[in-house]
């Protein structure tokens, strides 16, 4: 989501089309603070982030660590959809 604030002033009736309500499986991938996320997404869903500094490595090996490879994020939305289709 490319701005929160923009998003937020859109009618309901779009907001809903982009997050349903019947939808719980949701994942956002923030390469930052997970803070704001969970309004979003709900309580089914699940966040890739990081909540803290100091950190310092090259940009892919701190990627790669922190859980932010395709694999991954598969790998957690497939957990999501288990879970919320159990």
């Amino acid at each position: 989501m490319p701005s929160w604030e923009l998003f937020d002033k859109q009618t309901q009736e779009y907001r809903r089309s982009v997050f349903p309500p019947s939808v719980r499986a949701r994942l956002a991938v923030e390469a930052g603070a997970t803070q704001g996320w969970h309004r979003y997404i709900g309580e089914g869903g699940d966040l890739i982030g990081i909540d803290h500094f100091g950190a310092s490595a090259p940009g892919p090996v701190l990627m790669r660590e922190f859980g932010f490879t395709a694999a991954n994020v598969c790998k957690r939305a497939r957990a999501l959809l288990e879970t919320n289709n159990a």
